[in-house]
């Protein structure tokens, strides 16, 4: 059997940890040969089944991936003798040769929803994700499978369109953000104080000025006891507004902006908080609540769809538009210790439901049974 695997899109982030895992967790069949084209920073593992290939001219931007992905790779899939062409990045611009079947996936939910797009002008990001939810419907449409990451996005995706064939599987969480017997090290730029985190990049829709607001409202005593950490990229217009609102606030002793840090060091981030929050109201599967679930820390998330799938009854809920909703959790967890208690131990409880060997798994016999079948 022999599958190409097109992952010139998974520049970084959740696509090049997604391919990495699958990888990781590739089974010892005979006769499996997996092909792979990907950017040059992804490290993939050493496996005898695994060859890395090289397009022929530049693919770094979306027109000439999109030109080298309808006329060059089809010629490939042929002089291969692909079985299973797997599209991971949800677009797929090919028509494979007879014989070739096509797997794809949905992960981005941006394109289809409706209430951010609303919020924004018309221009070249607006015009991308119209353009882009019109790609992946027409691509899911054709699709032999297509992988979908919660059931709240396939619900949501089967009110366009019909799909061939469907299964859902969660990202799962990688072994290194799993609380271990022995705590990893506070960070060195960590408060040196219990504190309230949140990771995220700075957009809109993952509602910081609403979590500062509501950080701001909280009781001076509890402000002083419990600083807010921010970690995430700055160099964007929204991280700009909130260090503004911040300095607006008089909030620069009790709100720290961290920037971006090394992923690696995420989990002891993760593992040291107080409280781990997560505000996002646009999500397919939220890794990064995934991964605080694993931290065995009590997590308050976003009452939007698909938070409540993946965190289940593990953890409390708030309005990510509301900042009220969100002040009066927080009042509650940071004066209860017996709930702090209860919602550390649950939130790991519900993590154990997500590891990537499953959904490694999972995918792998789903794409074998696509190829096996006439």
């Amino acid at each position: 059997m022999k599958i190409l695997i097109n992952a010139l899109s998974a520049k970084l982030g959740g696509g090049q940890t997604y391919i990495k895992n699958l990888l990781d967790n590739l089974p010892n069949r005979d006769g499996l040969t997996i092909y792979i084209y990907c950017p040059d920073n992804l490290l993939l593992p050493e496996s005898e089944n695994l060859k890395k290939l090289s397009t022929f001219w530049p693919t770094n931007n979306p027109i000439s991936r999109f030109i080298w992905e309808r006329f060059a790779l089809p010629l490939i899939l042929k002089k291969y003798k692909i079985d299973i062409l797997f599209c991971p990045g949800g677009v797929v611009s090919t028509k494979p040769p007879v014989g070739c079947k096509v797997v794809t996936m949905f992960r981005n939910m941006m394109p289809f929803d409706d209430e951010l797009i609303s919020t924004m002008g018309w221009g070249r990001d607006k015009l991308r994700l119209v353009l882009l939810k019109r790609a992946m419907l027409n691509s899911m449409s054709k699709a032999d499978l297509t992988i979908f990451i919660s059931n709240f996005a396939r619900t949501h995706i089967e009110k366009y369109i019909k799909i061939k064939n469907a299964v859902t599987i969660p990202h799962g969480i990688s072994k290194d953000f799993l609380l271990q017997k022995l705590p990893l090290a506070r960070p060195i730029e960590a408060p040196q104080k219990k504190y309230i985190l949140y990771v995220s990049r700075f957009e809109i829709y993952k509602h910081h000025r609403e979590v500062v607001a509501a950080y701001a409202s909280l009781p001076l005593e509890l402000r002083s006891q419990y600083p807010l950490v921010l970690v995430g990229e700055t160099n964007m217009p929204e991280a700009c507004f909130i260090r503004e609102l911040i300095a607006r606030e008089n909030l620069q002793n009790d709100i720290l902006l961290m920037g971006g840090v090394d992923y690696k060091n995420i989990p002891a981030w993760n593992q040291n908080a107080h409280v781990i929050l997560f505000a996002s109201s646009c999500e397919n599967c939220p890794n990064i609540l995934l991964e605080s679930l694993a931290s065995g820390r009590p997590v308050l998330s976003s009452n939007v769809m698909p938070m409540p799938e993946f965190g289940g009854d593990g953890i409390l809920y708030f309005s990510p538009h509301s900042p009220d909703s969100l002040r009066v959790k927080l009042e509650e967890i940071l004066t209860n210790k017996t709930l702090l208690e209860n919602l550390s131990k649950s939130s790991y409880e519900r993590s154990s439901v997500y590891r990537w060997s499953g959904t490694a798994k999972k995918t792998w016999d789903n794409v074998f049974d696509l190829a096996e079948m006439n």
